[in-house]
Protein backbone atom coordinates (compact mmCIF):
# COMPACT_ATOMS: atom_id res chain seq x y z
CA UNK A 1 0.00 0.00 0.00
CA UNK A 2 1.34 3.45 -0.94
CA UNK A 3 2.27 5.81 1.86
CA UNK A 4 -0.14 8.73 2.34
CA UNK A 5 1.20 12.15 3.28
CA UNK A 6 0.38 15.82 2.78
CA UNK A 7 2.27 18.60 1.07
CA UNK A 8 1.85 22.17 -0.11
CA UNK A 9 2.15 22.33 -3.88
CA UNK A 10 1.05 24.24 -6.97
CA UNK A 11 -1.57 22.33 -8.96
CA UNK A 12 -1.80 22.87 -12.74
CA UNK A 13 -4.93 21.57 -14.53
CA UNK A 14 -5.60 21.76 -18.27
CA UNK A 15 -8.16 20.48 -20.75
CA UNK A 16 -9.32 21.17 -24.30
CA UNK A 17 -12.26 23.45 -25.06
CA UNK A 18 -14.93 21.75 -27.24
CA UNK A 19 -13.01 18.46 -27.30
CA UNK A 20 -16.16 16.43 -28.00
CA UNK A 21 -16.99 18.58 -31.04
CA UNK A 22 -13.44 18.27 -32.38
CA UNK A 23 -13.54 14.48 -32.00
CA UNK A 24 -16.88 14.29 -33.79
CA UNK A 25 -15.55 16.35 -36.71
CA UNK A 26 -12.18 14.59 -37.13
CA UNK A 27 -11.34 11.84 -34.68
CA UNK A 28 -7.90 10.84 -36.00
CA UNK A 29 -6.79 14.40 -36.69
CA UNK A 30 -7.92 15.52 -33.23
CA UNK A 31 -6.05 12.68 -31.51
CA UNK A 32 -2.88 13.52 -33.46
CA UNK A 33 -3.18 17.21 -32.54
CA UNK A 34 -3.87 16.35 -28.88
CA UNK A 35 -0.76 14.16 -28.76
CA UNK A 36 1.37 16.93 -30.25
CA UNK A 37 -0.02 19.55 -27.85
CA UNK A 38 0.46 17.29 -24.85
CA UNK A 39 4.05 16.60 -25.81
CA UNK A 40 4.71 20.35 -26.03
CA UNK A 41 2.94 20.97 -22.73
CA UNK A 42 4.81 18.15 -21.00
CA UNK A 43 8.14 19.48 -22.27
CA UNK A 44 7.37 23.00 -21.02
CA UNK A 45 6.12 21.72 -17.66
CA UNK A 46 9.33 19.73 -17.18
CA UNK A 47 11.52 22.65 -18.25
CA UNK A 48 9.92 24.77 -15.49
CA UNK A 49 10.53 22.15 -12.81
CA UNK A 50 7.04 20.64 -12.87
CA UNK A 51 5.83 17.05 -13.03
CA UNK A 52 2.96 15.66 -15.07
CA UNK A 53 0.93 13.57 -12.63
CA UNK A 54 -1.80 12.19 -14.83
CA UNK A 55 -3.60 12.51 -18.15
CA UNK A 56 -7.11 11.40 -19.05
CA UNK A 57 -9.14 12.02 -22.18
CA UNK A 58 -8.27 15.60 -23.07
CA UNK A 59 -7.19 16.54 -19.52
CA UNK A 60 -3.83 16.88 -17.81
CA UNK A 61 -2.77 17.54 -14.23
CA UNK A 62 0.70 18.53 -13.04
CA UNK A 63 2.28 19.97 -9.94
CA UNK A 64 5.13 22.41 -9.34
CA UNK A 65 7.27 23.16 -6.29
CA UNK A 66 7.38 26.81 -7.48
CA UNK A 67 4.25 28.93 -7.94
CA UNK A 68 6.08 31.35 -10.23
CA UNK A 69 7.36 28.56 -12.49
CA UNK A 70 3.87 27.06 -12.72
CA UNK A 71 2.46 30.34 -14.05
CA UNK A 72 5.41 30.79 -16.41
CA UNK A 73 4.87 27.26 -17.72
CA UNK A 74 1.18 28.04 -18.32
CA UNK A 75 2.01 31.28 -20.17
CA UNK A 76 4.68 29.55 -22.30
CA UNK A 77 2.24 26.74 -23.05
CA UNK A 78 -0.50 29.07 -24.24
CA UNK A 79 1.96 31.09 -26.33
CA UNK A 80 3.38 27.98 -28.02
CA UNK A 81 -0.05 26.48 -28.63
CA UNK A 82 -1.22 29.80 -30.09
CA UNK A 83 1.48 29.44 -32.74
CA UNK A 84 0.40 25.85 -33.40
CA UNK A 85 -3.27 26.85 -33.74
CA UNK A 86 -2.48 29.79 -36.03
CA UNK A 87 -1.66 27.25 -38.76
CA UNK A 88 -4.93 25.37 -38.32
CA UNK A 89 -8.44 26.24 -39.58
CA UNK A 90 -10.47 28.23 -37.09
CA UNK A 91 -13.00 25.44 -36.45
CA UNK A 92 -10.20 22.89 -35.91
CA UNK A 93 -8.07 24.76 -33.37
CA UNK A 94 -7.16 22.95 -30.16
CA UNK A 95 -7.53 25.56 -27.42
CA UNK A 96 -6.58 24.56 -23.89
CA UNK A 97 -7.97 26.02 -20.67
CA UNK A 98 -5.59 26.12 -17.70
CA UNK A 99 -6.31 26.53 -13.98
CA UNK A 100 -3.64 26.93 -11.29
CA UNK A 101 -4.02 26.75 -7.52
CA UNK A 102 -1.64 26.68 -4.56
CA UNK A 103 -2.95 24.36 -1.89
CA UNK A 104 -2.36 21.62 0.62
CA UNK A 105 -2.99 18.20 -0.94
CA UNK A 106 -2.92 14.52 -0.01
CA UNK A 107 -0.17 12.57 -1.77
CA UNK A 108 -0.60 8.85 -2.36
CA UNK A 109 1.99 7.28 -4.59
CA UNK A 110 2.26 9.46 -7.70
CA UNK A 111 -1.25 10.92 -7.35
CA UNK A 112 -2.55 13.94 -5.41
CA UNK A 113 -6.03 14.48 -3.98
CA UNK A 114 -8.02 17.02 -1.97
CA UNK A 115 -9.70 20.41 -2.17
CA UNK A 116 -6.53 21.97 -3.59
CA UNK A 117 -6.91 19.76 -6.68
CA UNK A 118 -10.67 20.35 -6.91
CA UNK A 119 -10.15 24.11 -6.84
CA UNK A 120 -7.55 23.93 -9.63
CA UNK A 121 -9.97 21.87 -11.74
CA UNK A 122 -12.77 24.39 -11.12
CA UNK A 123 -10.49 27.29 -12.06
CA UNK A 124 -9.57 25.47 -15.27
CA UNK A 125 -13.25 24.93 -16.12
CA UNK A 126 -13.91 28.67 -15.70
CA UNK A 127 -11.03 29.73 -17.97
CA UNK A 128 -11.69 30.93 -21.50
CA UNK A 129 -10.41 28.96 -24.49
CA UNK A 130 -6.66 29.57 -24.65
CA UNK A 131 -6.79 31.27 -21.23
CA UNK A 132 -5.41 30.84 -17.73
CA UNK A 133 -7.23 31.37 -14.42
CA UNK A 134 -5.41 31.36 -11.07
CA UNK A 135 -6.55 31.45 -7.45
CA UNK A 136 -5.79 34.34 -5.11
CA UNK A 137 -3.19 32.18 -3.31
CA UNK A 138 -1.28 31.98 -6.61
CA UNK A 139 -1.87 35.66 -7.43
CA UNK A 140 -0.42 36.79 -4.10
CA UNK A 141 2.82 34.94 -4.92
CA UNK A 142 3.27 35.96 -8.56
CA UNK A 143 1.68 39.39 -9.05
CA UNK A 144 5.04 41.21 -9.01
CA UNK A 145 7.17 38.38 -10.36
CA UNK A 146 5.67 37.48 -13.73
CA UNK A 147 5.50 39.92 -16.67
CA UNK A 148 1.79 39.46 -17.35
CA UNK A 149 -1.37 41.28 -16.33
CA UNK A 150 -4.21 40.07 -14.16
CA UNK A 151 -7.96 40.67 -14.16
CA UNK A 152 -9.93 40.04 -10.98
CA UNK A 153 -12.89 37.73 -11.71
CA UNK A 154 -14.48 37.68 -8.27
CA UNK A 155 -15.12 34.73 -5.96
CA UNK A 156 -15.55 31.36 -7.67
CA UNK A 157 -17.89 28.88 -5.98
CA UNK A 158 -16.35 25.41 -5.57
CA UNK A 159 -18.12 22.24 -4.43
CA UNK A 160 -17.40 21.31 -0.79
CA UNK A 161 -15.75 24.71 -0.15
CA UNK A 162 -17.91 27.08 1.96
CA UNK A 163 -16.30 30.32 0.85
CA UNK A 164 -15.91 31.46 -2.75
CA UNK A 165 -12.36 31.25 -4.10
CA UNK A 166 -11.17 34.66 -5.39
CA UNK A 167 -9.82 34.12 -8.92
CA UNK A 168 -7.85 36.07 -11.51
CA UNK A 169 -7.53 35.72 -15.28
CA UNK A 170 -3.96 35.94 -16.54
CA UNK A 171 -3.73 38.43 -19.42
CA UNK A 172 -1.11 37.35 -21.95
CA UNK A 173 -0.04 38.56 -25.36
CA UNK A 174 -1.75 41.71 -26.65
CA UNK A 175 -4.20 41.64 -23.75
CA UNK A 176 -1.57 42.06 -21.05
CA UNK A 177 -1.35 45.49 -19.37
CA UNK A 178 1.99 46.65 -17.93
CA UNK A 179 3.25 44.47 -15.05
CA UNK A 180 2.17 45.66 -11.61
CA UNK A 181 4.84 47.31 -9.47
CA UNK A 182 5.26 46.75 -5.73
CA UNK A 183 3.74 49.46 -3.59
CA UNK A 184 6.22 51.52 -1.56
CA UNK A 185 4.06 50.80 1.46
CA UNK A 186 2.94 47.38 2.66
CA UNK A 187 1.77 44.85 0.01
CA UNK A 188 -1.94 45.08 -0.69
CA UNK A 189 -3.79 41.90 0.33
CA UNK A 190 -5.93 40.16 -2.28
CA UNK A 191 -9.08 40.95 -0.28
CA UNK A 192 -8.32 44.69 -0.44
CA UNK A 193 -7.66 44.46 -4.17
CA UNK A 194 -11.00 42.75 -4.67
CA UNK A 195 -12.76 45.41 -2.60
CA UNK A 196 -11.04 48.19 -4.53
CA UNK A 197 -12.15 46.83 -7.90
CA UNK A 198 -15.87 45.95 -7.77
CA UNK A 199 -17.48 44.39 -10.79
CA UNK A 200 -18.94 46.90 -13.27
CA UNK A 201 -22.30 45.11 -13.14
CA UNK A 202 -22.40 45.65 -9.36
CA UNK A 203 -21.67 49.35 -9.73
CA UNK A 204 -24.47 49.70 -12.27
CA UNK A 205 -26.94 47.95 -9.97
CA UNK A 206 -26.05 50.22 -7.04
CA UNK A 207 -26.40 53.28 -9.27
CA UNK A 208 -29.85 52.14 -10.50
CA UNK A 209 -31.06 51.42 -6.97
CA UNK A 210 -29.75 54.81 -5.79
CA UNK A 211 -31.59 56.62 -8.58
CA UNK A 212 -34.83 54.75 -7.81
CA UNK A 213 -34.53 55.62 -4.11
CA UNK A 214 -33.89 59.29 -4.90
CA UNK A 215 -36.90 59.41 -7.26
CA UNK A 216 -39.19 57.84 -4.63
CA UNK A 217 -38.04 60.29 -1.96
CA UNK A 218 -38.51 63.18 -4.41
CA UNK A 219 -42.05 62.06 -5.25
CA UNK A 220 -42.85 61.69 -1.54
CA UNK A 221 -41.58 65.21 -0.75
CA UNK A 222 -43.25 66.85 -3.76
CA UNK A 223 -46.60 65.25 -2.89
CA UNK A 224 -46.17 65.63 0.86
CA UNK A 225 -49.28 64.94 2.91
CA UNK A 226 -47.63 64.47 6.29
CA UNK A 227 -46.56 60.83 5.74
CA UNK A 228 -43.07 59.72 4.74
CA UNK A 229 -44.25 56.59 2.89
CA UNK A 230 -41.03 56.34 0.83
CA UNK A 231 -39.12 54.97 3.82
CA UNK A 232 -40.41 51.42 3.22
CA UNK A 233 -39.47 51.06 -0.47
CA UNK A 234 -36.14 52.78 0.25
CA UNK A 235 -35.47 50.26 3.03
CA UNK A 236 -36.33 47.41 0.63
CA UNK A 237 -33.92 48.86 -1.98
CA UNK A 238 -31.21 49.12 0.68
CA UNK A 239 -31.68 45.44 1.57
CA UNK A 240 -31.51 44.46 -2.12
CA UNK A 241 -28.30 46.50 -2.50
CA UNK A 242 -26.82 44.84 0.62
CA UNK A 243 -27.55 41.35 -0.73
CA UNK A 244 -26.05 42.30 -4.11
CA UNK A 245 -22.90 43.51 -2.35
CA UNK A 246 -22.78 40.33 -0.27
CA UNK A 247 -22.79 38.14 -3.38
CA UNK A 248 -19.48 39.61 -4.59
CA UNK A 249 -17.66 40.45 -1.33
CA UNK A 250 -14.91 38.14 -0.04
CA UNK A 251 -14.05 39.78 3.29
CA UNK A 252 -16.68 37.99 5.42
CA UNK A 253 -18.59 34.72 5.48
CA UNK A 254 -21.48 35.39 3.09
CA UNK A 255 -24.00 33.21 4.93
CA UNK A 256 -23.36 35.00 8.22
CA UNK A 257 -23.47 38.38 6.47
CA UNK A 258 -26.83 37.45 4.90
CA UNK A 259 -28.27 36.80 8.35
CA UNK A 260 -26.90 40.14 9.56
CA UNK A 261 -28.57 41.93 6.61
CA UNK A 262 -31.91 40.29 7.45
CA UNK A 263 -31.52 41.35 11.10
CA UNK A 264 -30.80 44.96 10.14
CA UNK A 265 -33.79 44.94 7.79
CA UNK A 266 -36.04 43.84 10.65
CA UNK A 267 -34.63 46.58 12.88
CA UNK A 268 -35.44 49.10 10.15
CA UNK A 269 -39.04 47.86 9.87
CA UNK A 270 -39.39 47.97 13.67
CA UNK A 271 -38.15 51.58 13.84
CA UNK A 272 -40.29 52.72 10.89
CA UNK A 273 -43.42 51.22 12.48
CA UNK A 274 -42.52 52.15 16.06
CA UNK A 275 -45.33 51.68 18.57
CA UNK A 276 -43.21 51.76 21.72
CA UNK A 277 -42.07 48.12 21.55
CA UNK A 278 -38.76 46.85 20.19
CA UNK A 279 -40.08 43.49 18.90
CA UNK A 280 -37.14 43.04 16.49
CA UNK A 281 -34.99 41.94 19.43
CA UNK A 282 -36.53 38.43 19.28
CA UNK A 283 -35.78 37.59 15.63
CA UNK A 284 -32.37 39.23 16.12
CA UNK A 285 -31.74 36.93 19.08
CA UNK A 286 -32.67 33.91 16.95
CA UNK A 287 -30.37 35.04 14.13
CA UNK A 288 -27.55 35.66 16.63
CA UNK A 289 -28.03 32.11 17.94
CA UNK A 290 -27.80 30.67 14.42
CA UNK A 291 -24.67 32.71 13.72
CA UNK A 292 -23.13 31.53 16.99
CA UNK A 293 -23.88 27.90 16.17
CA UNK A 294 -22.32 28.24 12.72
CA UNK A 295 -19.22 29.86 14.23
CA UNK A 296 -18.85 27.16 16.90
CA UNK A 297 -19.27 24.37 14.32
CA UNK A 298 -16.62 25.91 12.08
CA UNK A 299 -14.27 26.11 15.07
Amino acid sequence: MSETRRKLTTIFCADVQDYTRLMGADEEGTLAALKRCREAMGRLIESHGGRVINTWGDGLIADFPSVVEAVRAAVDTQNELAGFNARRPEDGRMLFRIGINLGDVIVEGDDIYGDGVNIAARLQASASAGGIVISSTVYDQVRNKVAVGFEFLGPLMVKNVDEGVPSYAVKIGDEAPPPQRPSPSRPQPAAEIAEARPAPAGRRLFAVLGVIAAVLIGINLLSWQGVFWARFPVLALAVVAAFAWNRSQILFNRKVTSLAIVALGMVGINLFTWTGQFWAVWPMLGIAAVMGLRWSMRR
